[in-house]
C-alpha cells in the first residue's frame, strides 16, 4: 500500500453533485419563516434478484444498480468467488435488477434467516454472514500515515452529494494515496456494496487496496470489508465494540475519528508506517458552506 504518487490523477468513479435524476429542489421555510429551496438526495426502491429468485429490495439514490446488486450477493455469500456471471439485466421502468449465474442457485433457507442491523436504510445481515470469516486472512500491507492524510483531505474537499444535499453516506476504494473509485448512497452499505460489485465486475485485485468510509465502522463494515479481501477500512466516524471485535478477529487495520491531524486505530496498528508528523496534516475544511440539510 505504498504510495502511488498520483494523488490528483481523476478518479475512476468521482460523486456526480450535478446529475438531476439523484437530487430533487425541495421548497421551505428557515428559522425565520423565509422562504428557502435546496436540494435532498432522492430514495428510490431497487429489487434484486439472483437468477430467478427474488432476494432483497433496497432503497438506494439509483446509480449503478448493476455493482449495487453484485456487490450485495457477493458480500452476502450468495455469489461465490467461482461463480460465472452470465448476465446483469437492470429494467429502470421495473426498477430491477437481475443477477444471472452459471450455477443454479435456491437461497430460500438463507432468506429466512435474515435479520435487521444498525445500518441506514435497510442494510441486512443474513444470520450465516459469520461463517465467511471462518479461516479468513488478510494480506499484509504497509499504510503510510502520509498517504492517510493525503486522501482523507482530497475526499472530503471534493465535490460531491453530501456537500450538495447531505443525508448521504460515501465509501471511497483507494490505493495508496489515490482515490480511485468513490460511491455514495442513503445507506453505507449500499455504497460498499458498489464498490465490491465494481470490483467483482472489473477484475480489481483488493490486497493493496484501503476502503474509506463516512459512515460509523459497525460489525456489517468490518466483515463485508473483510470477506472482499481489503487490510485496512478508515473512517471520519467512530465505532462499534463489535466492529473492534470482529477487525481484531480477522486482522483488519480499523482506523476512525478521523478529523484533521487526529485518528484512532484500534486494530492492526502493525501496518501503521508514520512517516508524517500530524502537526504537517491539511486541516479539516469547515462545512458551513454545505448546501443541504444535516445528514
Amino acid at each position: 500500500m505504498a504510495q502511488t504518487g498520483g494523488a490528483e490523477a481523476p478518479l475512476i468513479i468521482a460523486p456526480d453533485p450535478g446529475n438531476s435524476r439523484l437530487t430533487r429542489a425541495v421548497t421551505g421555510t428557515d428559522q425565520s419563516g423565509a422562504a428557502r429551496e435546496i436540494r435532498v438526495v432522492e430514495e428510490r426502491p431497487l429489487t434484486i434478484y439472483l437468477n430467478s429468485q427474488e432476494i432483497v429490495t433496497a432503497m438506494t439514490i439509483g446509480d449503478y444498480p448493476g455493482y449495487l446488486a453484485v456487490g450485495y450477493l457477493a458480500n452476502q455469500g450468495m455469489l461465490l468467488a467461482s461463480d460465472t456471471l452470465t448476465g446483469v439485466d437492470y429494467d429502470e421502468e421495473l426498477e430491477t435488477v437481475v443477477v444471472r449465474t452459471a450455477r443454479a442457485t435456491d437461497y430460500e433457507d438463507k432468506l429466512k434467516r435474515k435479520t435487521r442491523t444498525s445500518g441506514c436504510a435497510v442494510g441486512t445481515v443474513f444470520g450465516d454472514m459469520m461463517e465467511g470469516l471462518e479461516g479468513l486472512t488478510l494480506p499484509p500491507a504497509e499504510l503510510r500515515t502520509s498517504a492517510l492524510y493525503a486522501l482523507a483531505h482530497r475526499i472530503n474537499t471534493m465535490p460531491s452529494l453530501y456537500l450538495e444535499a447531505g443525508a448521504i453516506h460515501g465509501t471511497v476504494l483507494c490505493e495508496g494515496d489515490r482515490p480511485l473509485v468513490y460511491m455514495e448512497d442513503v445507506g453505507r452499505h449500499n455504497a460498499v456494496d458498489k464498490i465490491a460489485g465494481w470490483m467483482r465486475m472489473e477484475g480489481v485485485p483488493a490486497a493493496d487496496k484501503l476502503l474509506y468510509t463516512t459512515g460509523r465502522l459497525t460489525s456489517e463494515m468490518v466483515i463485508k470489508t473483510a470477506l472482499m479481501g481489503i487490510p485496512v477500512l478508515a473512517s471520519r466516524s467512530g465505532f462499534t465494540a463489535w466492529g473492534v471485535e470482529i477487525a481484531r478477529q480477522v486482522g483488519l487495520t480499523l482506523i476512525g475519528r478521523m478529523r484533521g491531524e487526529r485518528f484512532i486505530c484500534l486494530s492492526g496498528e502493525e501496518r501503521l508506517l508514520r512517516d508524517a508528523d500530524p502537526a504537517t496534516a491539511p486541516r479539516e475544511p469547515r462545512r458551513a458552506g454545505r448546501k443541504g440539510a444535516e445528514e
